[in-house]
């Protein structure tokens, strides 16, 4: 007897126009420009809902592409995720015209202190009633650090070094702070929360100090479910160790099974079960009544391409100026502190 496995769907979109697929705001039908409107969010809510997705994902990044010919001009002009909103405050929205629907957050750990963010994701988990999640991002932008007034790019590798301390300082607000009777709501005594029941975490770190306790009180998950999408070797050993559900971009099947292999490894080596963790790969599906139908489909929506926000895309994501390459030209790796998965680590 066969054993059948669940298969989730998560749904993966960004508060921008076009997300992945630069020049597709131009189509006559794309309705992406409305994601500043409240209505587009709820719109989208009720037809995942209705569709029994499971979550939506919330890409977003915090700087522009601008690698490209030196220059962030072509990802602005071709709208390649630029501009770009807050992806957390669309959640609410989306929460409260569904019932099962989960939501992914994404947001770095090299550019908000884990203090304040903590108590976002408490907020949005109480508001959610306990459907949030949190992709983890150590941020591949360098434009990104320089408007948080750092001199540069934090290194690949210290990033998932901040990583750790992050998560754990979270972990610690969220899990040790309050107790699960801490709040009394005792009208009669006057007393909302039995303070002896609150305890400061105590954390001083390398990256951190957060010596007090949490702002919130424990909210339906405490923890929101982890996502992660790091699939370089420092990526897959924080994933195996941390997440719940990892995010992979693999261009072909083969691909997919060596990326899912050496993550679950990785789960195992940090003394998990390796099916705990469930692996979400990306899938464009363009459907039609018939074969014929979607192909003509597929063929309208490659006419709209924008290759210049295309090769805006990729090398924020590789840092690569790709405007230094022929069209034909085979690329070799080459190492840097964007997104090392991209470039084949």
């Amino acid at each position: 007897m066969m054993t059948q496995k669940r298969i989730y769907l998560n749904a993966f979109d960004m508060n921008c126009a076009g997300h992945q697929s630069p020049g597709l705001w131009t189509h006559p039908e794309d309705q992406s420009h409305r994601y500043k409107d409240s209505e587009y969010w709820i719109e989208l809510a009720k037809i995942l809902e209705k569709g029994q997705f499971d979550a939506i994902f919330l890409a977003d990044v915090l700087g522009t592409y601008d690698v490209y010919q030196g220059s962030r001009d072509a990802a602005i002009r071709q709208g390649a995720q630029t501009p770009v909103n807050d992806p957390s405050l669309v959640v609410p929205l989306m929460s409260a015209v569904t019932k099962n629907l989960g939501f992914g957050v994404t947001a770095s750990v090299t550019h908000e202190h884990p203090y304040t963010f903590a108590r976002r994701m408490s907020t949005l988990d109480h508001l959610t009633n306990g459907r949030v999640g949190w992709n983890i991002v150590t941020s591949y932008l360098e434009s990104a650090a320089l408007n948080m007034g750092l001199e540069g790019q934090i290194k690949h590798g210290e990033r998932y070094d901040i990583a750790e301390e992050y998560l754990d300082v979270c972990y610690k607000l969220w899990e040790g702070s309050w107790e699960d009777d801490a709040v009394q709501l005792d009208k009669e005594n006057g007393v909302f929360t039995d303070p002896s029941k609150v305890h400061d975490i105590n954390h001083e770190g390398k990256y951190y100090k957060v010596p007090g306790a949490h702002l919130c009180e424990p909210s339906p998950q405490r923890t929101p479910v982890i996502y992660q999408a790091g699939a370089s070797k420092k990526g897959r050993v924080f994933a195996g160790k941390n997440a719940e559900c990892i995010f992979i971009g693999a261009p072909l099947i083969n691909d997919a099974k060596q990326t899912v292999k050496k993550l679950r490894e990785e789960a195992k080596k940090a003394g998990r079960l390796p099916e705990e963790v469930k692996i979400l790969t990306m899938l464009t599906p363009i459907v039609g009544r018939t074969e014929k139908e979607a192909v003509e489909k597929y063929n309208d929506y490659k006419s709209h391409i924008s290759h210049e926000g295309a090769l805006a895309l990729v090398g924020g994501w590789t840092g690569m100026d790709l405007s230094e390459y022929k069209p034909d030209e085979n690329l070799q790796y080459v190492e840097n502190d964007s997104i090392r998965s991209a470039v084949g680590v």
